[in-house]
This record gives structure tokens, C-alpha cells and sequence, in this order.
């Protein structure tokens, strides 16, 4: 097994892959953090159940594409590899979709834009997944070892997390300045420069093309039978889903209960990603110190304890004080997660002999996906319990309706997580406990 890890495959710098993350991330955490309040707030297109829905189908949609893309990842046999020619070519579809998706035609007006925001939705929703199961199913190959993967991973964290800065904390003072449409052009071209230049720097392993292709029912089953693949994806669903509401949520917590505008916004996400920047080097250590199953489970811990504050505090400076804590979970989550998942693959590799992380990262994409629905359900009980429906109707309570979104609901998935994380385990991290 050694030498299909290795053979006589040309080295990828890490820092050529990771960069690759920051042109994957621009344009989706854009699309996912203000796709709601764009339709729902701003422009009163459709409600908060209309948008409920439209989050529910669409992880109904990911558990179909994901497995397909993994799937024929891992039978694509070219002369460029099997990821990268689905990257070169996904990516401009990908940002095609994106910037349609924030510039919805003249003649739509509100109540009668479902359909479109649905299908766009959608759209650009399975070419995130397109992409990002290509991407995440080289990382394993490129690097084989668990060294170069921690410094890999840290390095494609911290471009994540530029990325976010950008696309998430920067966004509402971007597009208050040239509007949502032209900011999804300019996240858009950057999205395509980066992940072509990633693309075209990475180097597969000749050694993997030789490998009998995965057949899928088989594929499948080995995976579905995994009880670790289980533990580890419902464990990120639920973190996905709270990160995505505390994320989404920001944007009405500083409006109807700090009473402040976009720029409060971006500077309480500004310092929940600067923070995790900050501490990734600090989780690294953590690692060390600890095992990297432990480091896994306090960083959960801490997401939850990050966003209690949020709830008691009253102005935008004890509420950016508040979310560094939350900044700190985000660097541990982000420094241990793909590692985690990477161990799963590789005992998988070991166990049948077949190089098939292209299934299993569509796989755990579903799953993570799935934090959808814990989105959706969190926006339906707003509306059911707060009368919460559009900008224009907030409802009797909108404060108590955004603290909600962001803090209380929140609280309940990361503690799922913790709860989650606890059942999965390596052998490894287990020898050293008891050494």
C-alpha cells in the first residue's frame, strides 16, 4: 500500500493545493450566508418558509449528486488525472450559477420568484458539491502522511478562512458600496483564477489510474457499513448547521437585536475569523499536547460555550468580545477535521486495496449537507414560534427570533456534535492514551 500512496507521483506543493480552499470558498460562503436575508429580507421575494423549503429539497438534491460525482471521480481515467479535468470544468459553472443567482431578473417581483430562486439555488448548490468532492478527494492522495497533511490542512484552513473574511464579514460592506450582483462578479472571477491555478498545479498519482475502478453497489455498501463514516458525518452535519446559522444569523441578530447595520455585521464575523486564524497555530500544539481526537471534541465544545454570550450581551462591543471565543472553536474545528476524515480513508484503502476517496468524500458531502435540514427546520420555528416571515413582517418579536437563530438553536446542534464525537475512535489515538 505504501507505494500507491507514493509511487512515482510528482509532488504538489501544499501551498499550490491550499489555495485552492480560498477559491472554493468565496463565492458558496457567500451564497449560503446571505442567499436568505438577499430574498427574504432585502428584496421580500419569497418568506422564511418558502426558504425553509427551498433548503429542505436541496439536501434531498445532495444526497443524490454527491455519491454520482464521487462515483464518477473515482472511474474518470484521463491523461489529467481523474480530479482535475471535473474541476477545470466545474468551476465556471459553478460561478455562472453564482452570480445568476444574485442577479435575479427584472420582471421577478416579490411573491413570484420562488421558482427561480429554487432552481438557481439548486444549481449552484450540486456545483458546490461538484467541486468540492474533486478537491476534498485529492487532499489524501497528494499527502500521504499525517505530517504533511496537518501542515497542508493548516495552510488551506487559513485560506478558508481569508476567504470568509472576505465573502462573509466584508460582504455586507461590499455590497452596500457596488451591490449584491457585481459582488458576486468580482467573487466569481476570483473563484475561477483560483481554483484553475490550483487545478493545474497538482499532481495526481500515476500509481492510482492503474487501480481497478470502484464498482458503485459495492462502493456503497462498504462505505454505508462503516460505522465510523456514520459518527463522523452526522457529527459535522450538526456543526455545519450551526455554523451556518450562527453565520446566517448574524446578519439579523445585529439588525433587530443590537439595532445596528451591515457593519456590525461585518465586524462580528470579521473577529469570529480573524480569531480562528489567530489560534489555528495554538490548536495545532493543542494536537500535539493532546490526542487528535480530544482536540476534536474540545473545539466542539468550545462552539457551543462561543455563542451563549450572544444571547445576554446588548451592544456590538460586548458582542464582538463575546464571539472571539467562537473564533478559537472555529480554528480547533477547522485544524482536526479533515484529518479526522482523512483516517477514515485511509483504513478503507488499507482494508479493500481500491483508492475511492472521491466516493467517500461525496459520502461524508451528503451528510454534511444534510446540516440543510437543521437549517431549515431552525428558519420554519422561526416563522411557526416568532411570526417571523419577511423584512417586511418580522413579526412581534423579531429580537427574540434572531437570538434564536443564532444562539439557543445553535447551542442544541453543537451539542449534538460533542455528544456524536464521543463514539468515534482510532486505534491509534488509543495507544497513546495509554502510553
Amino acid at each position: 500500500m505504501e507505494d500507491l500512496q507514493t509511487g512515482s507521483m510528482k509532488r504538489t506543493r501544499p501551498l499550490r493545493y491550499a489555495v485552492g480552499m480560498f477559491g472554493t470558498s468565496i463565492p458558496v460562503n457567500m451564497f449560503k450566508t446571505y442567499a436568505a436575508f438577499f430574498y427574504v429580507d432585502k428584496l421580500g421575494f419569497i418568506t422564511t418558509p418558502q426558504f425553509a423549503l427551498i433548503l429542505a429539497l436541496y439536501t434531498f438534491l445532495d444526497a443524490i449528486d454527491n455519491p454520482v460525482y464521487g462515483f464518477l471521480s473515482d472511474r474518470t481515467r484521463t491523461k489529467w488525472g481523474r480530479r482535475r479535468p471535473w474541476l477545470l470544468i466545474g468551476a465556471p459553472l459553478l460561478v455562472l450559477c453564482f452570480i445568476l443567482f444574485f442577479n435575479p431578473p427584472a420582471f421577478l417581483a416579490p411573491g413570484s420568484a420562488f421558482s427561480y430562486v429554487l432552481i438557481m439555488y439548486m444549481l449552484t448548490g450540486t456545483l458546490d458539491s461538484l467541486i468540492n468532492v474533486n478537491y476534498g478527494a485529492l487532499f489524501p492522495e497528494l499527502f500521504p502522511t499525517e505530517e504533511s497533511r496537518a501542515k497542508t490542512n493548516a495552510m488551506r484552513q487559513v485560506f478558508q478562512l481569508i476567504a470568509m473574511i472576505i465573502s462573509i464579514a466584508l460582504t455586507p460592506v461590499v455590497t452596500d458600496a457596488i451591490g449584491f450582483a457585481n459582488t458576486a462578479y468580482v467573487y466569481g472571477a476570483l473563484a475561477i483564477v483560483v481554483i484553475w491555478f490550483m487545478t493545474l498545479g497538482c499532481h495526481e498519482n500515476p500509481k492510482a489510474m492503474e487501480q481497478p475502478k470502484p464498482p458503485l453497489f459495492r462502493t456503497i455498501l462498504d462505505i454505508a457499513s462503516n460505522p465510523k463514516f456514520w459518527i463522523y458525518g452526522i457529527t459535522n452535519a450538526a456543526y455545519f448547521g450551526g455554523l451556518a446559522l450562527v453565520q446566517s444569523g448574524v446578519a439579523f441578530y445585529t439588525k433587530y437585536h443590537l439595532g445596528v447595520g451591515g457593519m456590525g455585521s461585518t465586524i462580528m464575523l470579521g473577529v469570529v475569523i480573524l480569531s480562528a486564524i489567530l489560534f489555528i497555530p495554538v490548536w495545532v500544539q493543542i494536537v500535539k499536547k493532546l490526542t487528535l481526537m480530544k482536540a476534536w471534541r474540545l473545539s466542539l465544545i468550545c462552539c457551543g460555550l462561543g455563542v451563549l454570550p450572544l444571547y445576554f450581551v446588548k451592544t456590538l462591543p460586548l458582542a464582538a468580545v463575546s464571539v472571539v471565543l467562537f473564533g478559537f472553536a472555529m480554528g480547533g474545528v477547522a485544524t482536526t477535521m479533515d484529518i479526522v476524515s482523512a483516517r477514515i480513508l485511509d483504513e478503507d484503502r488499507i482494508k479493500t486495496g481500491i483508492p475511492r476517496e472521491g466516493s467517500y468524500s461525496s459520502l461524508i458531502g451528503i451528510l454534511n449537507k444534510a446540516s440543510g435540514l437543521v437549517t431549515s427546520l431552525a428558519f420554519l420555528l422561526v416563522y411557526r414560534v416568532y411570526g417571523f416571515e419577511s423584512g417586511e413582517n418580522p413579526g412581534a418579536s423579531p429580537d427574540a427570533a434572531a437570538r434564536f437563530l443564532t444562539v439557543l438553536f445553535p447551542i442544541v446542534v453543537f451539542a449534538v456534535c460533542v455528544v456524536a464525537s464521543r463514539f468515534l475512535k482510532f486505534e491509534q489515538d488509543e495507544k497513546k492514551t495509554e502510553g
